[in-house]
């Protein structure tokens, strides 16, 4: 055992922490943005379609080409891959906080923050598998896992202070001085890897994915702004169906696939990249509800909203990283599947929430499903890891991270889908408000704004569409909830039933 593990760096858990750095960089940009967005909106005039596009560029391009930055990172180099990713974050969030003065310009900075993202995240996940031995590696992924749960309300939290404190350049610019430090931290800890076979990098299965990707989280991310039936979402739905076709048929031709078809087989590596799916489509459901419901429908700061995040992570980390423990005495199905009936349970919890509901209530729901996406995620993710061979840890790290990115989209756009109807089809508008029921119905914050000017004016009836824009975003918050509560349910029956108990690995060719 001893020569086995001498093979593996003493500094791993330095490696580690490096790793979670460099992860958390990653996940915060996702969200960072979405609490200064009226800062951007007032400041560069930007309308709702570009504020639309500055989320959304980076989350496009991002999903769309993990898999082939995997697949770049195993051919080329990981830690090369990594250091060349945090250096385009680096210098896009720089040149966007010192010199982006229009919406396109941000846009085309988020877009190539995506773009090094992409390269930074599949690469820290393959590092991990590498330099840890399989006996340590559990409580390793388990430890990432973490990382890459509490990246997002990180960015809730660094958001909101940037903000409050300095402006929207600070969003980005506080990127800067922590890329910096995992650049050379980096450069100093982290071994040289790569598939040593150096197999040709499949460059038509690398454009397939990333048309895979792309048209797949278009049309979820665009779907519910344009309308699941315009002409767009049709056709990137249409294109996603026929390149996947042509994906598959022609990874079961290359020589060197992209992505191996046989791992799909392994019932780990599949089950695994569901629960992990359903998982982030809870998360990010709930996340995206919850930054509006504290600060429209209760009335805090964007930092005092995000503040009121922190049981998530704090139930979070401690499960994802002692998850492996749990798994050695009970087993994995086990595990995964009581977390995801957590989750459910938290959901549905907070379906008794109303108006008048207390924040400690409130936080309960967040700590129960912190502790139960924890206990998904660590495992989940170990079960994926563990069925790929090290060549391809790359590509299975990044095919890892499609399934997050993919559940978060549909998360948010099923889950904002739930609720607007909702919203909509119950709100009652007062008759002097008539005028602009359009408006009203069609956005929630819209309707609080027109209410509260509608008071200023002093018009009483201002009180009533406030009361009654609130009353039915809470019951749609609640009917989103319901639908998200139902699928963690169906994803740990789907664990329990399918995912074995042992952990296949598939040889090295």
């Amino acid at each position: 055992m001893e020569n086995m593990e001498s093979k593996y760096p003493e500094n791993r858990w330095l490696i580690l922490a490096v790793m979670s750095l460099s992860l958390v960089i990653v996940m915060l940009n996702n969200v960072t943005l979405n609490v200064a967005l009226p800062e951007l909106s007032t400041s560069l005039g930007s309308d709702n379609s570009e504020l639309q596009w500055i989320m959304d560029a980076y989350a496009l391009v991002f999903g769309g080409t993990l898999l082939v930055m995997g697949a770049i990172g195993d051919r080329f180099g990981r830690k090369g891959a990594l250091q060349i990713g945090l250096v385009i974050v680096c210098v896009a969030s720089a040149w966007t906080a010192y010199f982006a003065d229009s919406s396109t310009d941000v846009i085309l900075a988020r877009a190539t923050m995506g773009l090094g993202a992409a390269l930074v995240m599949p690469s820290t996940l393959s590092v991990v598998l590498v330099v840890f031995p399989s006996s340590e590696r559990g409580k390793a992924i388990g430890i990432w896992a973490a990382m890459a749960g509490i990246g997002a309300p990180i960015g809730l939290l660094v958001g909101g202070w940037a903000v409050e404190n300095y402006n929207w350049e600070m969003a980005f610019l506080i990127n800067v001085p922590v890329i910096i430090i995992a650049l050379i931290l980096g450069a100093i800890l982290v071994p040289r890897s790569k598939d040593e076979q150096e197999r040709p990098l499949d460059v038509l299965g690398a454009l397939l994915s990333i048309i895979v990707l792309g048209s797949l989280l278009y049309g979820i991310i665009e779907g519910p702004s344009l309308g699941w039936e315009d002409g767009k979402i049709v056709g990137a739905f249409g294109t996603f169906i026929v390149a996947t076709f042509l994906f598959v048929n022609w990874q079961k031709k290359a020589e060197y696939p992209l992505l191996p078809l046989e791992f799909f087989k392994n019932k780990n590596f599949t089950i695994g990249l569901i629960a992990i799916s359903m998982a982030f489509f809870v998360m990010f459901s709930f996340m995206f509800m919850q930054m509006l419901h504290f600060q429209l429908v209760r009335g805090h700061s964007p930092l005092s909203a995000a503040i009121r995040f922190l049981p998530l992570p704090l139930g979070l980390m401690p499960a994802a990283a002692n998850s492996d423990r749990l798994v050695a005495k009970f087993g994995r199905p086990n595990v995964i599947a009581t977390g995801l009936f957590i989750v459910s349970a938290g959901l549905g919890l907070f379906t008794l929430v109303d108006i008048d509901t207390s924040y400690l209530q409130i936080s309960a729901t967040f700590i129960l499903l912190g502790l139960g996406i924890g206990l998904t995620m660590a495992p989940s993710t170990t079960a994926v890891m563990d069925s790929i061979p090290e060549s391809k840890a790359g590509v299975g790290s990044a095919t890892n991270d499609s399934s997050r990115e993919v559940g978060g989209a549909l998360g948010i756009a099923i889950g904002g889908s739930v609720l607007n109807e909702i919203y909509q089809s119950t709100i009652v508008i007062p008759p002097s408000a008539s005028a602009q029921s359009s408006i009203i119905q069609e956005s929630f914050p819209a309707a609080m704004s027109i209410g509260q000017k509608m008071l200023a004016a002093g018009n009483s009836e201002g009180a009533l569409l406030i009361a009654s824009a609130r009353e039915s975003f809470i019951e749609g918050m609640v009917g989103a909830c319901i639908i998200a509560s139902f699928v963690a349910v169906i994803a740990a029956i789907i664990v329990k039933w399918k995912m074995p108990d042992d952990v296949g690995h598939l040889e090295e060719e």
